[in-house]
């Protein structure tokens, strides 16, 4: 059985425990109703309780688009393995505290002194951060640039220094559940020849990405590498601007470890490349420390609890709604 699908089971089984009578009854997915999903009208429902209407009103503020199955996508996902909203019931509780937030990342930056806010003040966590520019010349719709969808957006985003004063920005890609197919997205749906939007970049001679070890630039058009891919450009281009004043811009990599089958190749080009998983394959083509790959049980399972009594409720919720067996 897949990961998935365990976590569905999971889910159906663990509803009560987290849900109002309303919101258990099957949801609509992709026009059939579905026991792993919520309700329709109770999606919300989805978020942890407390973030549910500050996380509601920061996608609107930033024009944000949920992950969602209708066209209006203005609420969360019913679907309970949707990754968008477990990134923002782990991390979204933490944003206004800088502590918090600082504790989480030291194991991965050990030289990290303090955080910083990337927007508001007192917001130390931003999501769905696609740069201030549009770096990558991605398309824009009617003139705007929508993060979290039709542009290279990183689900989360932290900004810190180190202890010589240098600034830096963490562009975190957050999965789940997933788990791909060999197929590949270099050519889009609307016929789209994505290679030449992206080659200039790949092909510079700055390039993050180490092209001479990678036998064609079409191996990478396959997930997980296409989305890796993508987000190490966007942090290339992001630390060459010198956003918001960071000279070092890191993308970070969290998923469960249980998920086994994430880490398989997908790219038939890059099999004979294997370092094992999908994640150390691509760590072996990013220049200069610039990929990092954590497990969401090992990150959150050093998480100094006890330091953070506030957290607790959080802290519960989160290990039993997703199984990740971290100590309490």
């Amino acid at each position: 059985m897949s990961y998935r699908d365990t976590q569905k089971k999971y889910q159906i089984l663990m509803k009560d425990h987290f849900f109002s009578q309303e919101a258990l009854r099957e949801g609509l997915y992709n026009n059939k109703p579905r026991a792993f999903c919520l309700h329709e009208d109770f999606k919300v429902e989805n978020l942890y309780e407390s973030i549910r209407q500050p996380a509601l009103d920061y996608f609107s503020k930033y024009s944000i688009r949920w992950h969602d199955n209708d066209k209006l996508k203005v609420k969360p996902s019913n679907h309970l393995c949707d990754s968008q909203v477990c990134c923002l019931n782990f991390l979204f509780p933490l944003r206004y505290d800088s502590e918090a937030v600082a504790k989480l990342l030291k194991p991965v930056f050990p030289t990290l002194v303090k955080v910083l806010p990337m927007e508001d003040e007192g917001e130390y966590i931003s999501f769905e951060w696609n740069g201030l520019t549009n770096y990558l010349h991605e398309k824009t719709m009617y003139g705007q640039r929508p993060r979290g969808e039709f542009s290279t957006s990183a689900d989360a985003a932290v900004m810190f220094e180190h202890k010589d004063g240098t600034r830096q920005i963490v562009l975190i890609e957050w999965k789940y559940t997933e788990s791909y197919k060999s197929q590949s997205k270099k050519i889009s749906p609307y016929g789209t020849d994505r290679s030449i939007l992206y080659a200039p970049f790949y092909e510079d001679r700055c390039s993050p990405i180490a092209s001479q070890v990678i036998p064609s630039f079409d191996d990478l058009f396959f997930d997980p590498f296409d989305q890796l891919m993508r987000q190490q450009l966007l942090a290339h281009e992001m630390e060459k601007a010198k956003e918001l004043g960071a000279s070092i811009v890191t993308v970070l990599h969290i998923a469960p470890k249980s998920n086994r089958d994430f880490y398989t190749i997908t790219s038939p080009g890059l099999i004979g490349l294997s370092k094992g998983t999908a994640t150390k394959t691509w760590e072996s083509f990013v220049k200069g420390n610039r990929f990092l790959s954590v497990y969401t049980e090992e990150l959150f399972g050093q998480f100094p609890l006890d330091r953070f009594p506030g957290l607790g409720e959080w802290w519960h919720y989160i290990n039993v709604r997703y199984l990740l067996g971290m100590a309490e």
